[in-house]
């Protein structure tokens, strides 16, 4: 299940003008190119930023999401035909072979059962061709990011072309580790609405992933930081053999 922010459509059409800075991408770009990628599968795709900027590098790109408002978002984008969208997760794909896979921003953490978890890793690893990798990033517990999500911290006003004025922020609401819960509120003032989207994330610490990936059938490849947010998230490159 997708959340509410990510699978209706009025919050799905917010996503990209509330958080237009994806300086976290440039890593996923020069990762590609590290590895030689030609094709690749970005698996929680979104509203499809990742995947659009690979397509104009000439790269075949596969875009998958279970969100299909985000899905419809990223379809009606510029250059959007030259990505294959799937609105779907990564246990259900159909057959492919790929250099990459990725899953960027919350999207690892955002798979919170470990059995779905699991399958979503036994997805990517059959989705790649032997010798290719798959990257994701997932914060590491022990720096106990939530405690920063606070109203104070998240709020913002701004003018959305075709939504008008949108006031928005977040809240955590829960934590019962390894889940922590928050929720994201949006007003809309052309018409008075108010719409809540609840997510939770699970925090893994960096054995445990690493011990996922090992039974996935994966070799890590290395354990990075993030270059955006130094100390504060593992980014693991795991290839399969």
């Amino acid at each position: 299940m997708a959340d509410e922010c990510y699978g209706h459509a009025r919050l799905a059409a917010l996503y990209d003008p509330l958080d237009p800075d994806r300086g976290d991408l440039a890593a996923y770009l020069a990762l590609a190119d590290e590895v030689g990628a030609r094709s690749v599968l970005d698996i929680g795709c979104g509203t499809g930023v990742l995947a659009l900027l690979l397509a104009d590098r000439g790269l075949d790109v596969v875009g998958v999401d279970p969100a299909l408002a985000s899905v419809e978002v990223a379809r009606a984008k510029p250059g959007a035909d030259r990505v294959r969208w799937l609105h779907g997760d990564a246990t259900a794909l159909p057959p492919l072979r790929v250099d990459l896979a990725t899953m960027t921003g919350n999207a690892a953490q955002a798979v919170t059962d470990q059995d779905v978890w699991r399958a979503t890793l036994r997805g990517a690893y059959d989705a790649l061709r032997p010798g290719g990798h798959l990257v994701f990033e997932t914060r590491d517990p022990d720096r106990r990011a939530w405690e920063g999500w606070t109203r104070a911290n998240s709020h913002q006003v701004a003018e959305v072309p075709g939504a008008g004025v949108i006031e928005s922020w977040h809240e955590l609401t829960s934590v019962a580790l390894p889940l922590v819960t928050f929720r994201a509120t949006y007003v809309f003032a052309a018409d008075g609405v108010t719409l809540t989207s609840d997510s939770t994330l699970r925090f893994r610490t960096r054995a445990e992933v690493e011990a996922d990936l090992a039974a996935a059938g994966f070799e890590v490849a290395g354990v990075r930081d993030a270059p955006d947010r130094p100390g504060l998230e593992f980014v693991f490159l795991a290839r399969r053999p």
